[in-house]
């Protein structure tokens, strides 16, 4: 079965419901702004029950777009070691449409989504 990495952009959605991404074919990369210094008890208890089905991914700088810059460079990593994986990006933020357009271009699986639940039930 094809693997399924949901790139979280943290910083412009909290998503709720995370659970349902507890299935063997979901890999699961929460991207952390490098201003957020909390995290919501539910989602951190959902991640950490993943165990290495997930992972934070903390920013270190901060500036325009600066998470946005990591999620598109970890699908870049993603995509090459696993060609076949779709990709899903959970955000608001729309600059992220054209990289999906290119990968999509690339023959590459990839979607935008505003929220866990509406992309995966």
């Amino acid at each position: 079965m094809r693997t399924n990495y949901v790139l979280i952009d943290f910083e412009n959605v909290q998503p709720e419901r995370l659970a349902v991404l507890a299935k063997d074919h979901f890999k699961i990369l929460v991207f952390v702004g490098a201003n957020q210094s909390k995290l919501v008890f539910d989602t951190v208890s959902v991640i950490q029950q993943l165990g290495d089905k997930a992972q934070y991914i903390k920013i270190a700088g901060s500036g325009p777009n600066a998470l946005d810059f990591h999620i598109a460079f970890y699908i870049g990593q993603l995509a090459a070691s696993d060609p076949t994986g779709f990709f899903h990006i959970i955000s608001k933020d729309k600059g992220f449409d054209p990289l999906i357009q290119h990968l999509k271009d690339k023959k590459i699986f990839a979607a935008r989504t505003e929220q866990v639940v509406r992309e995966f039930r």
